[in-house]
């Protein structure tokens, strides 16, 4: 009887060894175990002139940082990881970096607005003047007198660029539009050019027209470039209701038509086809809207 006890006394003591020994190495494999999300990274990559409402003036032009990514702050300071669909992602920084050996960049998909190249309506008032040129060598189209289009869209307004540039060219060598009256046709390029356009903010456009006053509302055209206010750009203007597609064809061929020395014009008549050099980016002046040349 003695025996047996002390068996399953020694027994039990090895059992209880055995669990001390499994627990002590558990924790040492457990403690290079990582403990939660890795947080995702951001990654980034003149003269005379005229607009509407305003004369010719001379209009020196200037152009400075992109905008960042900006992580959650946690209770202890720290940063906190984040899992964002792609609608809560910022259009303004599309790609986003994971953390992680091995692990490829995350591609977010935007929604781009065909015919103006909008992947986003916010009008930021001033957002610094740095311009990225869209880059492009496109021959045109038609026959005529060849003038070069050089497109540039201010960083960190909410477009694509190339959809925006291609929207600006459809516009202008559009049959509608300036070949027929000035025999012309239009080609685009990154490098030097006839004709710059520019999509600009609209602290932006003031300083690029000035001394032309724009009054952060207006777009200009001036010596060899015409400026193109993004408030415009995304609202209209009242006279064209809720026709955003032609009003942004009237804004690139008005702002263009200044570049190519065509001055302001009245209405000729109320409920006539108002000329595309009437302001109507201010009043239509009792015409009818209209975004082309042609009439």
């Amino acid at each position: 009887m003695r025996r047996r006890r002390r068996a399953r006394r020694g027994a039990g003591a090895a059992l209880v060894v055995v669990g001390v020994l499994g627990g002590l190495v558990a924790g040492v494999l457990g403690a290079g175990a990582p403990t939660g999300p890795t947080p995702p990274a951001p990654s980034g990559a003149t003269e005379a002139g005229g607009g509407d409402g305003v004369g010719p003036a001379d209009a020196p032009l200037d152009a400075a940082t992109e905008p960042s990514v900006d992580g959650a702050t946690g209770a202890d300071g720290a940063t906190e990881a984040r899992s964002e669909d792609v609608a809560s992602r910022s259009v303004r920084d599309p790609q986003l970096g994971v953390d992680g050996s091995g692990v490829l960049p995350l591609t977010l998909e935007r929604v781009v607005e065909d015919g103006s190249g909008l992947v986003g309506r916010e009008v930021v008032t001033d957002l610094g003047g740095v311009l990225a040129v869209v880059p492009a060598e496109v021959p045109a189209p038609g026959a005529g007198t060849v003038r070069t289009v050089r497109v540039e869209v201010e960083q960190g307004l909410p477009v694509d660029g190339e959809t925006f540039a291609d929207a600006v060219l459809a516009t202008l060598n559009d049959p509608r539009g300036w070949g027929p009256v000035d025999g012309v046709t239009f080609a685009r390029t990154g490098g030097d050019t006839d004709v710059r356009v520019v999509l600009a903010s609209p602290a932006t456009t003031d300083r690029l027209c000035a001394p032309l006053d724009t009054g952060g509302v207006y777009s200009c055209g001036v010596t060899g470039v015409a400026v193109l206010n993004f408030r415009r750009w995304v609202e209209g203007a009242s006279d064209f209701g809720g026709d955003l597609e032609l009003y942004r064809h009237y804004l690139v061929n008005h702002e263009v038509g200044h570049v190519l020395g065509h001055g302001h014009v009245g209405c000729p008549a109320p409920g006539a086809l108002a000329p595309v050099m009437v302001q109507q980016s201010m009043s239509t002046e009792g015409c009818l809207p209209n975004g082309w040349p042609t009439l």
